[in-house]
């Protein structure tokens, strides 16, 4: 199973970049998202940035990841 998490552009320098993903950052290629902006939120799936996302999309997908991790059994 893939999965692709949603992630905050803090920056951007030669097609590479930080995006921020609930408080962690992670270095992520742009080479599939070259339109992307600081401060777009965009797919990321194994160090890549697959696609720009909406905002609100994003922050509902975070909720959702964050309600999965509290109700997890250990």
């Amino acid at each position: 199973m893939c999965l692709a998490i949603p992630g905050k552009v803090i920056n951007i320098e030669d097609n590479i970049g930080t995006v921020e993903v609930s408080g962690v950052t992670r270095k992520v290629s742009f080479d599939l998202t070259p339109d992307v902006k600081v401060g777009d939120y965009v797919l990321v799936h194994a160090g890549f940035a697959i696609e720009v996302i909406d905002e609100e999309e994003a922050l509902k997908t975070l909720e959702i990841f964050k309600e999965l991790a509290e109700h997890e059994i250990h």
